[in-house]
């Protein structure tokens, strides 16, 4: 059986206002997700979002939800680089934010979709198992971006 979802938490010291800029902003979100190149973004439902995987090439993503300063996700292609998401190929990415107890923010990132996955069930296991272990660096940017003082 192909795990379905990926779940991380991470605790920020830093407003959810900042950390949804860390988010969203081209510039940010290319640095902390991407190859450090900003990212293409039309930021709103059904936008389209393009990273700069360096050398595993550009991925498109489609933005789903929304909400500032709360709800954030967009649909990304587990198949070749330039694929299109559909949901045949993608796995769907969400952050909730919330005010932490300490003034801080906390951060649930889920990624869904692995058994769905139009792929053979030893490749759906094998791009879970790797964005299994992409995620903890991929949020230790992010939480660095977010608690740096801002410029």
């Amino acid at each position: 059986m192909i795990p379905d979802t990926i779940e991380r938490t991470i605790v920020i010291n830093a407003s959810v206002e900042r950390v949804w800029t860390v988010l969203t902003e081209p510039g940010f979100l290319g640095r902390w997700f991407g190859s450090g190149e900003p990212v293409k973004i039309d930021l709103r439902p059904g936008g389209l979002l393009v990273f700069d995987h360096g050398v595993h090439g550009t991925i498109p993503a489609r933005i789903e939800t929304v909400e500032p300063s709360r709800l954030f996700s967009w649909r990304w292609s587990q198949g070749a680089a330039g694929e299109e998401p559909d949901e045949a190929n993608a796995t769907r990415v969400e952050f909730t934010l919330a005010e932490d107890a300490t003034g801080g923010t906390r951060l649930p990132m889920v990624e869904s979709g692995f058994a769905r996955l139009g792929l053979p069930d030893d490749e759906a296991a094998v791009r879970h198992r790797a964005n299994s272990r992409n995620w903890p660096g991929k949020l230790d940017r992010l939480r660095a971006d977010c608690e740096r003082i801002a410029p």
